[in-house]
C-alpha cells in the first residue's frame, strides 16, 4: 500500500537546502555577537589582532560542564534539533557524492554543518547583551518555524503511515521552536525593562550555585530524620541537587528521538507489512491453484502463519519497548544524584531497537511455546512437556543445593562461637570428603556443560536488555576498555568530579570571595588617603608614584616595559637603571 493522499503534492522548501542556506543568516548573527563580546586580554602591537581592538571575542553556546540556568531552555534548544539529528543518524545527509570510506567525513561536515546552523539559538540564550540577543534570537526562530510550518501546511500527508505522517514526524520540532520563540520574546521584555531603568539589572553570577552552597551545608550537618519507603525506593526530591543543563539537553533530546525513532520504525513496519501482504496473496493463489493438495501446502501454511504471529508480536512489543526505554531515561534522573563515584546513567537511543528485537523474540517463544499449542488443541501436549521441563530443572537444582547442604553440614568444621553466623571455611571428616568429590565429579561435568549454556543465553538477554545503559559495561572483567560508551561515561564522571563536585567550587568561591574583598579594603584605603587633609594629588601623579616605587623594588622589570616614545620617559628609564646600579 503506497498511496499518496497528497495527489502531486511538491513542497516550495526543501529542508535540506533550507539548512544550508541557513547559515547564511546564522553566520551573520555570530558575527554580531562576537562584535559586541569583549575580549578579556587585548594582544600586543604586533599582532596583527591587535587591530580588531577588544572586539569579536570567542562565543559560547554553552558551558557543558557547570551551567545551571536556563536549563530547560537549552534543553528545548537541542530537542529542537532532534529532527536534524534523526536526518543525520539515518545517513540521508549526501550532499557530497564521495566513496563508501569517506562516508565518515561527510558525516563530520554535516555535524558540524547542523551545529552551526542551530548555533544562534544557544548563543543568543547565553549572551551577556540581553537585548541583542533576543532580538537576533526571536527573528531566528521566526524564520525556521516560519519555513517549518509552510513545508507541514503544504505537504501534511505521507505514502506510509498516510494522513498528517508529516505533522507526526515535524510536531516536536514546532513546539521546540514556538517556546524558543516565547523565550526570546520573555528575555526580549525584561531586557527593555532593564534599558528603560524600569527593573535592576541582575547581580554577576557567582562561581558557587545556591543550591551547591545548600549541599555543602548539609555535609557539615548531622543528618535528621528517616527516608520513607517512597523516598528510598522510588524517587527522593533533593531541593540541594538541580541538573545541569547538560543532562537536561541530552533527556529532551533523547525522549524525541526516542519519539521520532519508534514514528520511523513503524513506518518501516507498515512498508514490510504491505510487503508481506502481497507475498501472502502469492501463496494463497499458488494454495488454490493445486487444491491445497500439494505438497508444499503444509510449509505455506506454517510460514503464512509465522507471518501472521511475527507481525501481531512486533506490534504487541511496541508499547513495552517503548515504556523499558522510557523507564530507563527517568532512572537515569533519579540515580545521577550519586555523585561522581556513584550510580549515574546516560541513554543510548539506538538501544531501543535492540530491545524491541529482544522483546520480539521472546514474545515469539510464548506465542509458539504456550499460545499456539492451546489454539491447535494441543494443551494437553504442551503441559506434560512444560512439566518434564519444569522437574528436569528442578531436579538439577535440588542436586546443586544437597550438594551444598551435605557439604556445609558434614565437611566443615563447628562455628567457634553460637553467635557466628557461619561455620569457619576448615575442613572435617576429609577422607569423607575426598570421596565425596570423587564420586560427584562425573556428574558435575555433564552439569557444567549445562551451567555453560545457560551462562551464554543469561549473558546474551541481559547484555541486549541493558545495551541502552551505558554504566555497566557489557563485556568480561579486565576488558572494560572495549567498550567505548562505558569508557566514555567514565571519563565524563572524571569531567563532573573536577569541575562541578560541590566542595571543591565551594573552596574556589571562598577564595575569589577572599581575594576581592582585600581589593576592595585597598581601594577604600586609597580612598580614604586621597580624602585626607592636605594638597590634592592627581590621580596620574598618584599612579606614576607607584609605578616609581614598584619598579626600584623590582629593577629586573625596567627592561621589560615597553618602549615609549619621549624624552622624559628615556630620562626616567636611565634614573632607574643608575639608582639600581646604586
Amino acid at each position: 500500500r503506497t498511496v499518496q493522499l497528497n495527489g502531486s503534492c511538491a513542497s516550495s522548501v526543501d529542508m535540506e537546502l533550507f539548512l544550508h542556506y541557513s547559515l547564511i543568516p546564522s553566520l551573520a548573527i555570530i558575527l554580531v555577537l562576537s562584535f559586541l563580546q569583549r575580549r578579556e586580554h587585548r594582544r600586543q602591537r604586533d599582532d596583527t589582532s591587535y587591530l580588531l581592538g577588544n572586539h569579536f571575542g570567542i562565543i559560547l553556546p554553552l558551558d557543558f560542564v557547570s551551567t545551571f540556568s536556563n536549563r530547560w531552555s537549552y534543553g528545548i534548544a537541542f530537542g529542537a534539533t532532534a529532527n536534524k539529528v534523526m536526518f543525520l543518524f539515518s545517513e540521508g545527509y549526501q550532499p557530497l557524492q564521495v566513496p563508501q570510506w569517506a562516508q565518515a567525513f561527510v558525516l563530520l561536515i554535516g555535524g558540524i554543518e547542523v551545529g552551526l546552523a542551530y548555533f544562534p539559538f544557544f548563543a543568543c540564550l547565553s549572551s551577556e547583551f540581553r537585548l541583542v540577543g533576543s532580538i537576533l534570537g526571536f527573528c531566528y526562530s521566526l524564520i525556521w518555524l516560519a519555513v517549518t510550518t509552510l513545508q507541514i501546511s503544504q505537504c501534511p500527508h505521507g505514502q506510509f503511515l498516510g494522513r498528517y505522517e508529516t505533522v507526526m514526524f515535524y510536531w516536536p520540532s514546532l513546539l521546540c521552536l514556538a517556546f524558543l520563540l516565547g523565550r526570546f520574546l520573555h528575555m526580549f521584555i525584561k531586557a527593555l525593562r532593564v534599558h528603560l531603568g524600569w527593573e535592576r539589572q541582575a547581580e554577576e553570577k557567582s562561581v558557587l550555585e545556591p543550591h551547591q552552597a545548600a549541599h555543602v551545608k548539609r555535609l557539615l550537618r548531622t543528618p535528621q530524620g528517616e527516608a520513607t519507603w517512597f523516598q528510598t525506593r522510588i524517587y527522593e526530591w533533593d531541593p540541594c541537587f538541580q541538573f545541569p543543563s547538560r543532562m537536561i539537553g541530552t533527556m529532551v533530546l533523547a525522549f524525541i528521538c526516542l519519539y521520532l525513532f519508534i514514528v520511523i520504525e513503524f513506518y518501516v513496519f507498515v512498508l514490510v507489512r504491505d510487503e508481506l501482504a502481497l507475498f501472502e496473496g502469492k501463496l494463497e493463489s499458488y494454495i488454490a491453484s493445486v487444491n491445497q493438495t500439494g505438497t508444499l501446502t503444509p510449509v505455506i501454511l506454517q510460514v503464512k502463519e509465522l507471518i501472521s504471529v511475527a507481525k501481531g508480536v512486533w506490534v504487541v512489543t511496541i508499547l513495552p519497548a517503548s515504556l523499558t526505554c522510557v523507564s530507563y531515561l527517568f532512572h537515569i534522573l533519579a540515580c545521577y544524584r550519586g555523585g561522581p563515584a556513584g550510580d549515574r546513567r546516560l541513554p543510548r537511543p539506538p538501544g531501543y531497537l535492540v530491545i524491541h528485537v529482544v522483546q520480539s523474540l521472546c514474545g515469539m517463544v510464548i506465542m509458539y511455546g504456550l499460545v499456539l499449542p492451546i489454539i491447535h488443541n494441543q494443551a494437553l501436549e504442551m503441559l506434560q512437556g512444560l512439566g518434564i521441563g519444569i522437574l528436569t530443572i528442578s531436579i538439577v537444582m535440588g542436586l546443586m543445593v544437597l550438594q551444598v547442604r551435605i557439604a556445609a553440614g558434614f565437611f566443615l568444621q563447628p562455628k567457634l562461637d553460637t553467635a557466628d553466623k557461619q561455620k569457619p571455611l576448615a575442613l572435617d571428616n576429609r577422607k569423607a570428603f575426598h570421596n565425596f568429590n570423587y564420586f560427584l565429579f562425573f556428574y558435575n561435568v555433564l552439569l557444567g556443560l549445562g551451567a555453560c549454556l545457560s551462562r551464554l543465553l543469561i549473558s546474551c538477554v541481559l547484555g541486549t536488555w541493558l545495551i541502552a545503559r551505558i554504566d555497566r559495561t557489557i563485556m568480561q572483567s579486565g576488558y572494560e576498555g572495549a567498550d567505548m560508551g562505558f569508557s566514555a561515561w567514565i571519563g565524563m564522571l572524571y569531567v563532573d568530579h573536577y569541575h562541578t563536585n560541590p566542595v571543591l567550587v565551594s573552596f574556589c568561591h571562598i577564595l575569589i570571595t577572599g581575594h576581592r574583598e582585600r581589593q576592595l579594603q585597598q581601594a577604600i584605603k586609597y580612598c580614604y588617603i586621597d580624602q585626607s587633609a592636605g594638597p590634592r594629588v592627581s590621580a596620574r601623579s598618584r599612579t606614576r608614584w607607584l609605578l616609581l616605587q614598584t619598579l626600584i623594588n623590582n629593577p629586573r622589570l625596567v627592561t621589560l616595559r615597553k618602549p615609549k616614545s619621549g624624552h622624559s620617559s628615556r630620562e626616567f628609564t636611565q634614573m632607574l637603571l643608575m639608582h639600581s646600579d646604586c
